[in-house]
């Protein structure tokens, strides 16, 4: 199944409200079909308000890009989500992993317990459950599960309606087609693609990323960067698409304004 194009922009509130509205404006005017927010405290105001403000600026799908599953009781990020898709009327996706790069020390500073992947896998999934519990027969609240093991990507086949590889930036095309082929073998899910990097420009929430080196990512020739050229990055993106299925593309806010020529020419088709 050939799916459509649609884009993602990743905009923490790294600026004044003012002007985070007003870039969240941007994007929606742009074509992208969705603004997404990290989970991490120290960047910006709790995801659930700030997505309800941009919900009731614009017309934009919001969403999470992602919950950390151990920061929260499993319950409460599922009535937080189902809060949310009641609050936008459907408008809300749910993106959750177990957690980024260097989230045992997040949560030892928190006071919270510092469970094995194991353990926060099982999160994931009693989160996805109550999430289900909660939305009933009559609403069905997307969810995105970022993987990178063999086991998250069991449970993402399972229960995900979209899925995004939580890969090194140094991680090859071929390492990334071989995870998309292999998850859709098990099931013809949403893949989604996070591209951190177009042309030299780094997503500034990725700036500190161990290997986020744009001469070296395209060495590897890395899914997580594309080309500043509007002609190219549809080009690439097509390609993308026909080889490895990916159709949900994700980029950094930074990048927003360079991509939409190609937001413009894809979205929808």
């Amino acid at each position: 199944m050939t799916r459509p194009f649609r884009f993602g922009v990743v905009a923490p509130v790294l600026t004044d409200v003012r002007t985070w509205r007003e870039q969240a404006r941007r994007v929606a005017g742009a074509g992208y079909s969705t603004l997404l927010v990290p989970d991490v405290p120290q960047w910006q105001p709790a995801p659930a308000p700030t997505l309800a403000l941009a919900a009731a600026d614009t017309a934009l799908r919001v969403g999470t890009w992602v919950y950390a599953a151990p920061l929260r009781p499993a319950w409460s990020t599922a009535w937080e989500a189902h809060s949310m898709t009641a609050l936008t009327e459907g408008r809300f996706e749910m993106g959750i992993g177990t957690g980024r790069p260097g989230i045992e020390d997040e949560l030892a500073d928190l006071g919270l317990p510092v469970t094995p992947p194991r353990e926060r896998l099982d999160t994931v999934r009693e989160t996805v459950q109550r999430l289900r519990e909660l939305d009933g027969p009559d609403a069905r609240t997307p969810v995105v599960m970022a993987v990178r093991g063999p086991r998250a990507r069991a449970l993402a086949a399972e229960v995900a309606d979209t899925v995004t590889f939580a890969t090194l930036p140094s991680d090859s095309r071929a390492d990334l087609e071989q995870m998309a082929r292999d998850l859709r073998a098990e099931r013809d899910v949403e893949l989604a693609l996070h591209v951190s990097v177009v042309g030299d420009e780094v997503a500034p929430f990725m700036a500190s990323a161990r290997d986020t080196d744009p001469a070296a990512m395209r060495a590897a020739d890395s899914l997580a960067i594309l080309p500043s050229d509007p002609a190219a990055a549809v080009e690439e993106l097509r390609r993308r698409r026909e080889e490895a299925g990916f159709s949900y593309v994700v980029v950094g806010a930074g990048s927003a304004e360079v991509l939409a020529p190609v937001v413009a020419t894809l979205a929808g088709s």
